[in-house]
């Protein structure tokens, strides 16, 4: 029977280096092992990659199949008879690439498989990490540019002080699975008999049972506590700026760590400036005779008022930076820059004295010699 080429089966090119030739194999491993794949030639095709990854993953059947091809391991030649494909076993394979056992299956098992990537096979036994925990908080514009120590309050899962987190008292092997936390079913086919492996649904997947269930946490372990934390919030953070807290979450499973609590900044607006990462702007308004006298102006920063001159001809839409006036980088010493923009207010309301003024002056000959083209340096 004409067998596909080793290399093309598990995708790689002749020159491929061992570690390649390995996470192809892997990759391809995950994809067709029947307990994942459901296809119809699934086992077929797996049974296909662990055949080529074990003559490709060895330096002598490797060098054998380079020089004679499939014909290096035909039993009826007698020439190599050291190697028959069909004696590989799987099982084997799996367990040199992965490491570890496959739930609790020694045998060629798709279920111990399967549970070495779900995580589902005795997983009650092992230490876990808590959940992580994400929290909105609601900072003014003034609390996110100076930085705010605060104090929040959560319900969280903790671990159960009645029971030390085990769930129970007097506990001992399930007499179910024997402690392994799965059940192992087996399934006839035309292929053979296949076995597959489950969590226990007596203990759970724990591997063990209890004289007497926890009142407190009703078996789980935890019961949920309020919690105040205090955390320090930087100078200059903005909306949608993340920050953890590690090991303030839930608590770990069977002693494992705590999670993490994740803080998701939101930042109201300002009253006063438009905020564009760490700099920031302000329009501020200069009247008619300031605009065309000039005039020493007091400008508002988050750090206090300042002098600005306003030299005189100013038009409206100019544009004026105060180096280092903006908000600082959080966990930095660099600070951005204020932006003012300077609007001319033309008043809607004059006495009669003013608007003989207004056209008095308007009979003099006023320099309007700005040409279209000259307003973009004004903006």
């Amino acid at each position: 029977m004409n067998k596909k080429d080793y290399y093309e089966v598990l995708g790689v090119d002749k020159n491929a280096s061992a570690a390649d030739i390995k996470s192809a194999f892997r990759k391809l491993a995950k994809k067709y092992h029947p307990d994942v794949n459901k296809e119809p030639d699934a086992e077929a095709k797996f049974k296909e990659i662990g055949e080529a990854y074990a003559v490709l993953s060895d330096e002598n059947k490797r060098r054998q199949y380079d020089q004679f091809g499939h014909a290096a391991f035909d039993q009826t030649s007698g020439s190599y008879g050291g190697f028959n494909p069909g004696d590989i076993d799987l099982n084997d394979i799996l367990r040199s690439v992965f490491g570890g056992g496959f739930g609790g299956s020694d045998s060629f098992g798709f279920g111990g498989f399967s549970d070495f990537f779900t995580g589902t096979s005795n997983r009650g036994k092992r230490p876990r990490k808590g959940r992580d925990t994400i929290v909105r908080l609601d900072l003014s514009f003034e609390e996110a540019a100076f930085g705010i120590d605060k104090d929040i309050e959560l319900t969280l899962n903790d671990t159960c002080e009645n029971c030390n987190g085990a769930g129970g008292f007097g506990s001992h092997k399930c007499d179910t699975c024997g402690g392994s936390g799965t059940v192992v079913t087996e399934q006839r086919s035309i292929f053979g008999v296949f076995q597959s492996s489950s969590p226990c649904p007596k203990c759970e997947g724990t591997g063990q049972t209890f004289e007497k269930i926890c009142s407190s946490c009703k078996g789980s372990g935890q019961v949920k506590k309020k919690k105040h934390i205090s955390i320090h919030i930087p100078e200059g953070v903005d909306n949608g700026h993340q920050l953890r807290i590690s090991g303030k979450g839930e608590a770990g499973i069977n002693g494992g760590p705590n999670g993490d609590i994740y803080l998701e900044i939101h930042v109201a607006e300002s009253d006063f400036y438009i905020r564009d990462n760490e700099d920031i702007t302000i329009y501020v308004p200069v009247t008619f005779p300031e605009a065309v006298l000039g005039c020493k102006k007091e400008v508002p920063t988050i750090y206090g008022n300042v002098m600005m001159d306003i030299k005189p001809g100013c038009q409206s839409g100019a544009k004026f930076k105060l180096k280092g006036k903006g908000l600082k980088v959080p966990n930095s010493s660099r600070k951005g820059d204020e932006y003012v923009i300077i609007q001319v207010v033309t008043p809607t309301k004059l006495t009669r004295e003013q608007k003989k003024l207004i056209d008095a002056l308007s009979e003099t000959e006023l320099d309007n010699s700005v040409e279209f083209k000259d307003y973009k340096k004004y903006l």
